[in-house]
């Protein structure tokens, strides 16, 4: 009797443990790869010495927030190191090409050269940000590029980034982290 008991014992065992492992094999655990895309990298830009050029960065800013998933640009706090050194100049528009990696640094030059010509301020800011992110120019170009520059003509105000743009960024930053490809360094600068 005792022994059919632990006989008993041992089969209801056997059987908890084998619902559990049915279980487990019915609900897989997250793949990293889900986790990973939804990883967001933070940059921040600072843009203290880009005096009368304030509303045209935040709208550029705010393109590059509403169209890519994976990147959130945010203004550094004063007194704390921003990736993204963002200057007023007398010269073109230029910008270090990235993609910038958290705790890494570019410069973006807003030139008044390219303003005093025609060219759009906001149009200017979002594509030299994009410069910063890693994509180069796409020169000449339609308008519907951002990255044409000043190739589109000063009656193009296009400030967003296309879809082709769009997945590229999205690309360089995929997985929480900013490409493993190391950053160009090369400075573009956006003269006709």
């Amino acid at each position: 009797m005792l022994e059919s008991r632990w006989l008993k014992a041992v089969g209801v065992a056997a059987a908890i443990t084998l619902a559990a492992a049915t279980a487990a094999q019915a609900a897989p655990a997250p793949e990293p790869a889900a986790e990973e895309a939804s990883a967001v990298v933070t940059l921040r830009y600072d843009d203290s010495r880009a005096g009368g050029w304030e509303a045209q960065i935040a709208a550029g800013v705010a393109s590059w927030n509403s169209n890519v998933d994976n990147v959130k640009l945010v203004e550094a706090a004063p007194g704390t190191r921003a990736e993204i050194q963002i200057v007023a100049t007398s010269g073109w528009p230029q910008a270090t090409l990235g993609p910038v990696r958290p705790g890494g640094q570019v410069r973006v030059e807003l030139g008044s050269q390219a303003v005093a010509q025609g060219h759009d301020k906001t149009r200017i800011a979002a594509h030299e940000i994009g410069h910063s992110l890693g994509l180069p120019d796409t020169k000449p170009g339609p308008c519907s590029q951002l990255m044409s520059g000043s190739s589109a003509g000063t009656s193009c105000k296009n400030a967003v980034p296309n879809a082709a743009e769009q997945s590229r960024v999205e690309s360089a930053y995929a997985g929480g982290l900013a490409s493993r490809v190391p950053a160009d360094g090369r400075v573009l600068v956006d003269a006709p």
